[in-house]
């Protein structure tokens, strides 16, 4: 019987000459079309215009990332509770709908380096005896179902040992709950505060004070094997504000002032 001898070098080749496959980068290039997961019940990120269109900030950022990619964007409504499932079942291609980068949802889906930061602020009913944030202790509060901001809620009405902790559907829902007494106060984002008080659709609310939270850093997510897609987009957000567009979309949309850093001091720069 002969023995055939192999060359190492080619066993080696062989193994790593498998076949290519496509990853999501690509599937969206050559499909021409970008699905974008946004929420619409939360300006000035996302909303709906008076002739029912999609606008804000994540709405232009979406838009944005496809013209980079050569595509078409699609804006697929939201709420906050169904941004991952959308993901996770294909519905959409990357969620660009204010997603903070937290390590628990991170064990399910891939996140960009932050796009946007964001302060909170406390809005109580205009009829509940509140002059900071403190005033919170004992209260009916509220916030969007696994949200940054239902979160530390929780915990706070936890920590105090008094009050009651409410989840609701989505902002709007909240906001509603707060013009008609049903809760309190809610802490949401400075931007949303300001636009809900302004919008007058909510009567009978106010801001408060500022909350205690360190800065929501939110980041654009997509299915987390997806190296490709998310590589492309840390560097779109990147030239998204070194190019200064981030500040553009800022002013557009939230106001005078400069937009948040998006950088951790001692982290990343």
């Amino acid at each position: 019987m002969k023995i055939k001898h192999v060359v190492p070098g080619l066993v080696l080749a062989a193994a790593l000459a498998g076949p290519a496959f496509a990853d999501k980068l690509d599937d969206i290039i050559s499909s021409g079309t970008l699905r974008c997961a946004v929420v619409l019940d939360f300006p000035p990120m996302g909303s709906r215009d008076e002739s029912n269109n999609p606008v804000g900030f994540d709405v232009d950022y979406c838009n944005d990332l496809a013209a980079a990619l050569g595509v078409e964007a699609e804006i697929v409504e939201t709420t906050f509770p169904e941004r991952i499932p959308a993901l996770m079942s294909g519905r959409v291609d990357v969620a660009v709908a204010s997603t903070s980068d937290t390590l628990e949802r991170a064990k399910t889906v891939g996140f960009s380096i932050p796009y946007y930061a964001f302060e909170n602020a406390v809005v109580a009913n205009e009829g509940v005896e509140m002059t900071d944030w403190e005033g919170m202790r004992g209260k009916t509060v509220g916030a969007t179902a696994g949200t940054y901001e239902a979160i530390w809620l929780e915990e706070k009405v936890t920590e105090w040992g008094e009050g009651e902790f409410r989840p609701y559907q989505n902002q709007a829902d909240v906001f509603l709950a707060l013009s008609q007494g049903q809760l309190d106060a809610t802490v949401s984002t400075v931007e949303v505060a300001q636009a809900n008080v302004a919008s007058g659709n909510f009567p009978g609310i106010k801001i408060v004070d500022k909350a205690p939270m360190v800065p929501d850093y939110v980041a654009l997510i997509t299915l987390r094997e997806e190296y490709g897609l998310i590589n492309y987009m840390n560097l779109f957000i990147n030239q998204q504000v070194r190019t200064g567009r981030y500040a553009e979309l800022y002013a557009k949309w939230v106001g005078e002032g400069e937009p948040a850093d998006l950088t951790v001091q001692g982290v990343y720069r």
